[in-house]
């Protein structure tokens, strides 16, 4: 396992935003072409780089994915992505584009069969977001909170063949308070599985420190306002996942 920095391209209406704990009324604009935004992070020396689709987040339809689908042509690294991906068209229209993982989360919950079987086949290629509010799974854009724990579904998928999941604590996210480390690392010891950082990382330091867990499972780390904040300076973030 390798610790990998996932700088993150969150689209809505095919321009590059974030959000503040997922809250789309208060969106800020960071880049008008997400392609642009793309081979910033491709010079600076990123491995992989994290897409949202937060369109179809909220519809369940791949509403960008046409611009998903140029991303992925014109990236010369792997792309992982999410968002909106609650059935098997879904998830094969983006393997079929190129994309090296998808982020499955909603449907982990709305439609477990679905998700289970994808895991059978194709547990490389998928990834399980865990996007929690207060320990409890968040779905639909983070718009409907359920009545399951992260560590509950996380332990289900993981007997499923989950081999990587991605953490995201909403109450952190966009607000530059630092990750819920303490909740990454009991998930990656409770399901013996890869687990993705993702929701308020703010600093080269604290991307040390989650990197210093990575034999306990910490696989890496997802940044996005830090980074176009200028909080973290991307070439330096790229050289924490190289040990530098």
């Amino acid at each position: 396992m390798t610790f990998t920095i996932y700088p993150a391209i969150d689209i809505r209406g095919g321009k590059c935003v974030r959000l503040i704990q997922g809250d789309y009324a208060q969106e800020t604009v960071y880049g008008h072409d997400p392609l642009d935004v793309l081979k910033r992070f491709v010079d600076a020396g990123a491995t992989w780089v994290h897409v949202v689709d937060l369109d179809a987040a909220r519809t369940g339809e791949l509403v960008n994915f046409p611009l998903i689908q140029e991303l992925v042509k014109q990236s010369p690294i792997p792309v992982q992505v999410g968002g909106g991906i609650r059935d098997e068209a879904s998830l094969e229209s983006l393997l079929a584009a190129g994309v090296a993982r998808v982020v499955i989360g909603s449907a982990a919950i709305e439609q477990p069969a679905f998700v289970k079987s994808s895991l059978r086949r194709m547990g490389s290629k998928i990834a399980v977001g865990l996007d929690a509010r207060g320990g409890m799974i968040a779905t639909h854009g983070w718009l409907r909170t359920q009545t399951v724990t992260a560590a509950e579904l996380a332990q289900e998928m993981a007997e499923h063949g989950a081999e990587t999941f991605i953490f995201t604590d909403i109450e952190r996210d966009g607000m530059l308070s630092g990750t819920n480390l303490t909740a990454v690392r009991e998930l990656a010891r409770a399901t013996g599985t890869a687990v993705i950082a993702s929701g308020g990382v703010r600093s080269l330091a604290e991307l040390n420190e989650l990197r210093e867990y990575e034999a306990e499972g910490v696989a890496g780390a997802i940044v996005g306002k830090a980074i176009y904040t200028g909080a973290i300076p991307l070439a330096e973030a790229f050289r924490v996942t190289r040990g530098g």
